[in-house]
């Protein structure tokens, strides 16, 4: 996958999107009538949402100094972080008109997919060599 950037640069550019995408989604006011097709189904959008975070979070770290990467400390560092923002993200939903915000639940999904993003990097970053 020689396409994929190689400048840590792009890797915090994409990440920062995300988060800009992440706030204003948890800005939006939801449907009364939406209904999902699962129960707790928003703990797997959590999950998938954080998931791609913790990815290109841990690739922006990785890309910092590819020569010896130290995965222990990205990984720590990228879920600390993404924990972080989870936090910001359920106390900034409940100033949105018909969420709830402060779930633990929503934030242990965000923490999971984060942990998930960053070790599946890790198992992918050849990639970006």
């Amino acid at each position: 996958m020689a396409w994929l950037p190689r400048q840590p640069k792009f890797w915090l550019a994409a990440f920062l999107l995300w988060f800009v995408v992440l706030w204003v989604l948890s800005s939006l006011t939801l449907s009364t009538t939406y209904q999902p097709p699962v129960n707790n189904f928003d703990k797997f959008e959590h999950f998938g949402y954080f998931f791609g975070g913790g990815g290109l979070f841990s690739a922006w770290l990785f890309r910092r100094n590819p020569g010896n990467p130290d995965w222990t400390k990205i990984i720590l560092t990228t879920v600390g972080v993404i924990a972080l923002v989870g936090v910001i993200d359920e106390f900034h939903q409940t100033f949105t008109p018909g969420r709830s915000g402060n779930d633990p639940f929503d934030w242990l999904a965000d923490v999971s997919g984060a942990a998930a993003g960053a070790l599946v990097f890790r198992l992918v970053h050849r990639c970006l060599k």
